[in-house]
């Protein structure tokens, strides 16, 4: 072989390896990076169901009442997930698989007309406390919570006052926190809840930016009062947060 044909052969060869090497690093880089998101994404997390900000869970959950009543089920699971995340501190995953499961719930519950109809939602209702039961400060029984919530649920269909259904609202909050539903912040703040229902519910598709405003107002003193019943804050004034 004449000299200049073998450096260009050997240039050709070193040029081969060198792309190699490149594939491989790239390789090693994007597995690398798979690993971490996978990580990052299933690494258990110290979840607590009672580290949520009552403003924060305000705002969360109006957003969900609206994604829901407005069908925008895509926007509901991203709320969802976002609660899940920001409010309790679960994993990225578990917070996947909590908005799925409660996003199913209430598609499945939605178009409903009756109490056996509305038994679609409770396997993905007793899938979605499951999963919350693990960052719960006491362990609960998960179907009869389950259950306890699509009843109330379907009560608010059953021209039952938001008072009555308030305190089904205020006995999952308490079987969920280990609380007794008696306590006074407790009821109150599921009574609360069940009110900024009702107010949703008189006026329907004639709901303005205003009346959902109204609505966040309402829900953060439920929340304030969710958090005063389980040991987490004092107890608020029944006039709620300013205006």
């Amino acid at each position: 072989m004449r000299p200049y044909l073998r450096i260009e052969y050997n240039a050709g060869r070193a040029g081969k390896g060198v792309e190699r090497m490149r594939r491989k690093s790239l390789l090693v880089s994007a597995l690398l990076a798979v690993l971490l998101a996978a990580a990052f994404a299933c690494w258990p997390r110290r979840a607590d169901l009672r580290a949520f900000d009552s403003v924060g869970m305000a705002q969360l959950e109006t957003a969900m009442w609206r994604d829901y009543y407005e069908k925008r089920y895509g926007a509901l699971f991203y709320h969802l997930y976002e609660l899940s995340r920001t409010q309790f501190g679960f994993s990225p995953l578990d917070s996947l698989r909590i908005a799925l499961s409660a996003a199913k719930a209430a598609k499945a519950f939605q178009p409903t007309r009756s109490r056996s109809e509305a038994a679609a939602a409770l396997p993905e209702l007793v899938v979605y406390f499951a999963l919350l039961r693990q960052a719960a400060p006491a362990s609960f029984d998960v179907e009869a919570v389950a259950r306890l919530e699509l009843d109330w649920w379907q009560a608010r269909r059953e021209a039952i006052g938001p008072r009555d259904y308030g305190r089904s609202i205020a006995d999952v909050a308490a079987h969920t926190y280990g609380k007794s539903p008696d306590d006074p912040a407790m009821a109150a703040s599921g009574i609360a809840r069940a009110e900024a229902m009702a107010y949703r519910d008189a006026r329907r598709e004639a709901m303005t930016d205003a009346d959902w405003a109204e609505i966040e107002r309402q829900l953060q003193l439920a929340y304030r009062l969710l958090k005063a019943g389980i040991g987490e804050g004092a107890v608020p004034s029944a006039q709620g947060p300013a205006r």
